[in-house]
């Protein structure tokens, strides 16, 4: 007797997703919640886990096609009655085939039988011609992450051996002449790519900059960062005081809080912060809701929680579902100066770049100091020039002088 898998509820208005990845064969044997296909929606990816344990039987759509909530996607049968239909020999004794081992055909170094790999990691461990069998995994269930196949790339993943035997390039690395490739776009990507056309078509787009010197946060950060992890347990960041800036600023200038609906302005009462986080299918954008009232513990635990969720691709609909704001670091990238845009129907993003030692004039004397550009990309239809450069101003004069964020100045 067969099990239906079927497409799990997958959000609010969202009635369809696309199959991105099978992590399970027809003929492996599956666990009760053991996550056997991957979704991605507009949003976020979805793992569909098994209903029951017992052995995949048949795949009933293909990698890249579309399927509607409810819709049966698989068959799990019992191990019992599976035995006649498919290889009644434990995976880990069964000599599995070449074939049946690549990745991709001819184009990917060997992988374990039980080895699932996300579409951008299998895409860089084709492009470093990394062995992913001989790399340790840090994501969920032992997973491969970007940065596990990178760190390998660079000879110091922990699971490399000191003496590893050279294994075969790809035969794709090792074909002479120019190449190409042409993957498909996820749904989360065409997603993005539209939302922010959308942003530059119909909003009047502009952007204010400032620069910011970070002496005295840094000053702050090394003398209570111990203390802070110690009581807190989480270590103290940069983009608490910069979220508890611009929540300070928002209540001066709640233009930049507010959104356009039709032909009216609705200004929020709260502060939910999206929060620019790197996945390993990219960006994604949680939400830190009502900021305004968190402390910076609470808010740096938060950010902590969606980076590993985001590693780990465990993030939900809820978390990525409304924002008034956005915050953009690029400065963990390298960035030195952006122009970010916006996160529909939000009418401002705030941009932060990588903090550099320039010399800046103070008290009449060239010294150096580690400064930061900030950018405020804005609706120019809601928010005027003035109302900009004064939020901006006021997260400069905070960051600053960080004791106007406990005073409320």
């Amino acid at each position: 007797m067969s099990t239906e898998v079927k497409v799990p509820t997958l959000g609010e208005s969202i009635t369809e997703a696309t199959l991105g990845q099978w992590l399970k064969k027809p003929g492996e044997a599956v666990k009760l919640d053991e996550p056997i296909a991957s979704l991605e929606t507009d949003k976020v990816a979805i793992e569909v886990a098994s209903p029951v344990a017992g052995i995949l039987t048949d795949q009933l759509v293909k990698e890249g096609d579309t399927v509607n909530v409810d819709a049966v996607i698989a068959l799990i049968g019992d191990s019992a009655s599976a035995t006649g239909n498919v290889p009644d020999a434990p995976r880990a004794e069964t000599a599995k085939s070449v074939d049946e081992q690549k990745l991709t055909q001819d184009t990917a170094p060997a992988a374990s039988a039980d080895l699932t790999l996300s579409p951008a990691v299998r895409r860089l461990v084709l492009e470093l011609g990394i062995d992913p069998t001989k790399v340790k995994g840090s994501g969920k269930d032992g997973r491969l992450t970007k940065e596990d196949v990178l760190a390998a790339a660079k000879g110091s993943s922990p699971a490399a051996p000191a003496a590893a035997q050279p294994t075969a390039a790809p035969v794709a690395a090792a074909g002479a002449g120019r190449q190409e490739e042409r993957i498909k776009m996820t749904r989360l990507r065409q997603t993005v790519a539209r939302r922010l056309k959308d942003a530059q078509d119909t909003a009047a787009l502009l952007t204010t900059f400032n620069d910011v010197d970070m002496s005295a946060v840094i000053d702050a950060r090394n003398r209570y960062k111990d203390m802070f992890e110690k009581k807190h347990g989480v270590r103290l960041g940069f983009m608490g005081f910069f979220t508890k800036a611009a929540a300070l600023a928002a209540k001066d200038i709640p233009a930049v809080n507010a959104r356009i609906e039709g032909d009216e302005i609705v200004y929020h009462n709260y502060f939910d912060v999206s929060v620019a986080v790197s996945a390993p299918n990219g960006l994604v954008v949680p939400v830190i809701r009502n900021a305004e009232t968190m402390s910076f513990a609470e808010i740096e635990k938060t950010i902590g929680d969606f980076g590993k969720r985001a590693k780990d691709g465990t993030l939900t609909m809820n978390d990525m579902t409304g924002g008034t704001f956005t915050i953009s670091n690029g400065g963990v990238f390298g960035s030195l100066m952006s122009t970010p845009i916006i996160n529909p129907p939000q009418s401002a993003v705030l941009g932060l770049h990588r903090i550099e030692e320039r010399p800046v004039v103070r008290d009449g004397q060239i010294v150096a100091r580690p400064m930061m550009y900030l950018a405020l990309s804005y609706d120019h239809r809601l928010i005027d020039g003035r109302e900009a450069v004064t939020f901006l101003k006021i997260i400069k004069e905070a960051i600053e002088d960080p004791t106007r964020l406990l005073i409320d100045l």
